[in-house]
């Protein structure tokens, strides 16, 4: 069952001591978290092989500090700018904060994105130095070493297979580093302390990229007091105090672990846990027993697909009495959200299903320990939102931006809507302009954007940011999201419409994995699917259905007939100008590499339409089928060509 934050005993830092953080940088704050803290409580952790390794807070300043020093001995200056190409990993922190505590601005770049994409990024802001993860990682800006000017040296985290790089100048080992930080320490035992406290809360602290939704990715620039006003908010309001745990699983190149891995587990005093890869972060939750994760709308919808496909899979029993669970927690959810009273009898039943089913269900998959859980980055299906809390999880919808410096908007606990991104948080203002564009002012806003005064400019106008996502307050003055504003479409007869409203219905099915919808200026709406190839694979399995690959299953007529289904299922939800008449299920998966998705996973809605405009105006056209000849950009960087007759599908 939910819990309120109030019924918790939690160890919050005072408000003085929060308030007071603002007043410093992180690698400031980590000094004094370190001589509060001391060696008696755990910073860091993080497992490899198996075992759970653990930093205090003594051994994370001292790191740091190390960090700071190696970086100093190897010239590096007081504004300059350092790229970082990590996973998520302790040394991200502390090369991070180490930069920071001599005057260097961070800038965190995918570890996903394809040497070309990093080449771009790495010159955009003329990285001086640059970390990078592991030997692919080196690969990566090794081939493309010439088009570096800038960059002095590579610091190389990891040296597995890297024997044979040793002799190379250009590159540095992470532990060689720590090396020329000691020596350092050792000749100027006072550079340290004195360059730490150098450092300014107006001053730069990182830069992240946007998600380039619509065009190129702009440079974020954020401030220390950015970023510790912000967590200053969610430690004030989230179920969260001093050595509870944050379990680190998004980008380290994302807004949401930023704000929480370098922000708000530093002032808070909370614990950073590292699982030991992704796929392995299910049974790692378990271990940890996080107290909030925030994470994007994929992984939920991801893992509600897991859930109602494993449950299909289940005998007649246990499905019975899991849809007898959902149908009690789904009356529940509706009526708190509706602010009605739960009947005593319902109440009575839902304790019931929540001991035999739900409580059981959410240990499995990890979340049972969870006193919050957020889902952000990118507009969620409600059902989603209701799934899950008719499962006993406080799973709530919030809502951000990069440049608004994280998540300002909440659903309170006692008030969840799941239609809704919630409520402001504290010291937050938001407005609605007469166009229905969303506007915030807070001190978290950020600075600007890095050598691009006009687009600053555009976007904050008299300390109000203008967002450029189009929304309405509710009568309880909840935030509703409809879309990007730029991407709201009319059809021929003038009704308007947003895809992702659409989108995030069609994505709560088990077997959707993507959705994008098109319809601007058309008689009717149409839509590009990709289907989820692990669950419709096994659906094909199970059914003797024979394929090879996701072109050859995605074609299937079984498979074609299981997609028009589940979108007319969705089309049931939808008022009659927003269902869909045709669907084209696409030959390959939208993909990040191919300038498809962003990094975070958005659809680059402008991108797709002209890389796919013919596939468009084929289903506007009464045609049948068409043929076409498409290119796949491979893992390790070759592009291979895909020729196949796709099929345009009525609905």
């Amino acid at each position: 069952m939910e819990m309120s934050p109030n019924d918790l005993k939690i160890d919050r830092i005072d408000n003085d001591t929060l308030e007071s953080m603002c007043e410093y940088t992180f690698p400031q704050i980590l000094s004094r978290q370190a001589e509060r803290l001391g060696s008696d409580k755990t910073a860091i952790r993080e497992k490899a092989y198996g075992i759970w390794q653990t930093f205090n807070w003594k051994e994370y300043f001292n790191y740091m500090k190390l960090v700071a020093l190696g970086l100093a001995s190897l010239g590096l200056k007081r504004g300059e700018n350092v790229g970082l190409i990590l996973d998520n990993h302790p040394e991200w922190l502390f090369a991070e904060l180490g930069l920071q505590s001599i005057g260097a601005v961070a800038v965190p770049l995918f570890t996903s994105a394809v040497a070309k994409e990093q080449q771009q990024g790495l010159n955009r802001f003329r990285a001086a130095y640059v970390f990078v993860q592991d030997q692919e990682q080196v690969d990566k800006v090794l081939s493309c070493r010439e088009e570096l000017p800038h960059v002095r040296r590579v610091i190389y985290i990891d040296p597995t297979g890297m024997r044979a790089y040793r002799d190379d100048p250009w590159l540095i080992s992470f532990a060689q580093l720590l090396e020329l930080g000691e020596e350092l320490d050792r000749e100027q035992p006072e550079f340290f302390i004195k360059e730490l406290w150098e450092g300014k809360p107006d001053d730069v602290a990182l830069m992240l990229m946007t998600s380039g939704t619509t065009g190129e990715p702009k440079l974020v620039m954020l401030s220390y007091e950015n970023f510790t006003e912000m967590s200053r908010k969610w430690l004030e309001t989230a179920p969260i105090g001093i050595g509870d745990n944050w379990i680190s699983i998004t980008p380290t190149a994302w807004i949401v672990d930023q704000l929480w891995g370098v922000g708000i587990t530093l002032a808070g005093g909370m614990t950073m846990n590292f699982p030991e890869t992704f796929e392995t972060a299910v049974e790692d939750f378990r271990e940890i027993g996080p107290s909030v994760i925030i994470t994007s709308s994929r992984f939920w919808e991801d893992l509600a697909s897991k859930i109602r496909v494993k449950i299909s899979d289940a005998g007649f029993a246990k499905r019975y009495l899991y849809n007898l669970s959902q149908k009690i927690g789904g009356a529940v959810v509706d009526l708190e959200s509706e602010k009605k009273p739960v009947p005593a009898s319902l109440r009575l039943l839902r304790w019931l299903a929540t001991r035999i089913i739900s409580r059981p269900l959410m240990d499995r998959v990890g979340c049972l320990n969870f006193r919050g859980a957020y889902t952000g980055g990118h507009p969620i299906s409600p059902d989603v939102i209701r799934f899950f809390r008719a499962n006993g999880l406080n799973l709530k919808q919030c809502y951000g931006l990069t440049e608004a410096g994280g998540i300002f908007q909440v659903q309170p606990d006692d008030e969840v809507k799941p239609e809704t991104v919630g409520k402001c948080l504290p010291r937050t203002e938001v407005r609605i302009t007469e166009d229905q564009e969303v506007l915030v002012k807070s001190r978290s806003i950020f600075k600007g954007y890095y050598e691009n005064p006009e687009a600053t400019a555009e976007a904050l106008k008299d300390d109000w940011f203008y967002t450029g996502d189009a929304g309405y307050l509710d009568e309880d003055g909840h935030l509703l999201i409809i879309g990007r504003k730029e991407d709201i479409m009319r059809t021929r007869e003038g009704e308007a419409f947003s895809p992702d409203f659409v989108e995030t219905r069609l994505k709560f099915s088990p077997y959707i994995k993507e959705a994008v919808i098109w319809g601007e200026g058309q008689p009717y709406l149409t839509a590009f699917i990709n289907i989820d190839f692990g669950n419709v694979g096994n659906w094909a399995e199970d059914r003797k259905i024979p394929y090879t690959t996701y072109t050859d299953l995605s074609q299937q007529p079984a498979v074609e007939e299981l997609i028009r289904g589940e979108i007319r299922e969705v089309n049931t939800q939808l008022p009659k100008p927003m269902q869909l008449v045709k669907f084209i299920l696409l030959y390959k998966l939208l993909d990040a590499d191919d300038e498809e998705l962003t990094r975070t996973g958005k659809v680059r809605r402008k991108f797709v339409f002209k890389q796919y405009k013919d596939l468009i105006d084929a289903m506007y056209e009464n045609k049948a089928e068409l043929r076409v000849k498409g290119q796949v950009r491979y893992r390790d960087g070759h592009v291979g060509t895909v020729e196949t007759t796709v099929k345009i599908l009525d609905v």
